[in-house]
């Protein structure tokens, strides 16, 4: 169970042993030159740890491990039920040390701890006790032939996965990666975010605890220009699996051309709108689910809807009550368990929102917050901020800001608001409230974006997949459709007759 209150984490925190070197065939290392990075508390400002900064020989060492622990078969060729037995008991000892798990994420990325316990850590946990339920139970096809032939089609492991992951959910979106990748029988080389790898790197040795041979899951902290390109380069890297921004995917689409073609699945940036129309059954509750859509976790989220478009008729009534939803959202020390958020990951991301939010509230009116705070030291705090009557081409109602910022937008019509909602290169996900149910398939059908939200906003799960349309990528993690990017079907056709 978890500590409960703020001393008990602190106490927690100040316990913990971390070990920031890399994981390669299935032991700590240093990376090859002996370099390394402080890696930051942004809620406090004090270096948590050194953590190892890996190159591109660390890279190849890393891929070369991989290649052999795939070719060796150690992995890739037992039972399905073989691989299952050990991801289980790898989600068993994440929820054992679901603790550790969650402080060092909060303190590597600033966000509160209790979130990061309460659904970040459990969800990581359900996501591989999923895929390894999963694993088998799926079945290959028998295709109709001709009388004497038959053909077998089988689902078969890639080989080498590069899997590149963010720093705003560290464990959670590397769960969405590495579970499909891992029960498929592939073997990985992640790279976490410079700024967010020590639940990771821990997870590396729960996973060898686990049973899960050495070799099959490396995990490479490092700058993401250098290791992000000597991965995105790498002749034997199979496939890469990509959460970022939509500049990176475009970087990787250019490596993968300019090596071996390798597969790539890419989630890239969005810029989510929220439409509220005036027949929504309880503006209240649409209210506050908007205020959780664009605030929680600091507004450092892809798929956040950090754009309101509400129809005009009920526009100032739904800011007053969006406005009184966000003070559950203020933010305060990630270690005390009633800080509605924390801090932003860092205090260069910071001063990039916070130079954002001043150029909107120059431009436009503001509705609510727009405050920068200091606590425990530091000034990576920003209050939620609520920004109306921007001039409909301003550049922060088109470029994605990933912080507490939600721009509100007023609109008179149904055709108005779809093509305001559909008016960014992105297209990863969008919300929309109303009762008529004949509008709601109308518009969800219109909005350009891999998720609908109907009533609610920003929904998914497991079972359902998730990536976008447009500069918002495309490949999809989650779901049964995620084993897609991470397998390739194989025809066998026999000919007896």
């Amino acid at each position: 169970m978890a500590p409960g209150n703020t001393d008990s984490w602190h106490d927690l925190a100040a316990a913990l042993a971390i070990d920031g070197r890399a994981v390669i065939d299935g032991e700590r290392t240093n990376a090859t030159n002996g370099r390394t990075v402080a890696d930051v508390n942004p809620a406090t400002g004090n270096t948590i740890t050194e953590v190892a900064s890996v190159n591109a020989d660390d890279i190849d060492r890393a891929v070369r491990a991989a290649r052999a622990a795939f070719d060796g078969g150690r992995w890739s060729r037992i039972a399905a039920g073989e691989r299952k037995a050990v991801l289980l008991r790898l989600a068993d000892l994440m929820e054992e040390n679901a603790d550790e798990l969650a402080l060092l994420d909060s303190l590597d990325m600033g966000k509160p701890v209790a979130e990061a316990r309460n659904a970040d850590v459990p969800g990581a946990a359900d996501t591989f006790r999923w895929y390894a339920e999963a694993i088998d139970k799926l079945t290959d096809e028998i295709p109709s032939t001709d009388p004497g032939s038959t053909a077998l089609v089988t689902r078969e492991a890639l080989g080498v996965v590069g899997a590149i992951t963010p720093w705003n959910y560290p464990l959670e979106i590397a769960s969405w990666k590495l579970a499909p990748a891992l029960v498929m029988g592939n073997s990985v080389v992640h790279k976490p975010a410079t700024g967010s790898p020590l639940s990771v790197l821990r997870l590396a040795d729960l996973a060898r605890q686990a049973g899960l041979p050495a070799g099959v899951l490396n995990v490479v902290p490092g700058p993401g220009g250098e290791a992000g390109e000597a991965m995105g380069m790498h002749p034997d890297i199979d496939v890469l699996t990509f959460t970022g921004s939509t500049e990176v995917a475009k970087t990787l689409l250019g490596y993968s051309g300019k090596s071996n073609m390798k597969r790539l699945s890419l989630e890239a940036g969005g810029k989510s709108a929220n439409v509220v129309f005036a027949d929504t059954d309880d503006l209240k509750v649409a209210a506050d689910m908007a205020a959780a859509g664009a605030f929680y976790n600091q507004g450092e989220v892809c798929s956040a809807n950090c754009r309101v478009l509400v129809e005009r008729a009920v526009h100032d009534e739904f800011v007053r009550l969006v406005a009184e939803a966000s003070v559950a959202y203020l933010p305060g020390d990630p270690l005390d368990e009633t800080s509605g958020t924390g801090s932003l990951v860092s205090k260069s991301h910071a001063d990039d929102v916070w130079s954002a939010i001043e150029k909107a509230k120059a431009d436009g009116e503001l509705f609510h917050g727009g405050e920068r705070r200091t606590i425990n030291g530091s000034d990576a705090f920003i209050t939620p901020t609520i920004i109306g009557n921007l001039p409909s081409d301003h550049a922060v109602l088109r470029d994605e800001i990933f912080g507490p910022l939600l721009t509100v937008e007023a609109f008179d019509s149904e055709e108005e608001a779809v093509r305001i909602a559909n008016g960014t290169p992105y297209g990863l996900a969008a919300s929309l409230w109303t009762g008529s149910l004949a509008r709601a398939h109308r518009v969800a059908g219109a909005l350009v974006a891999g998720t609908v939200s109907v009533n609610t906003v920003d929904a998914l799960g497991v079972t359902t997949p998730f990536g976008g349309f447009k500069q918002s990528g495309f490949g999809r993690d989650l779901s049964l459709h995620a084993i897609d990017t991470y397998s390739a079907l194989k025809t066998t056709w026999i000919q007896f007759g």
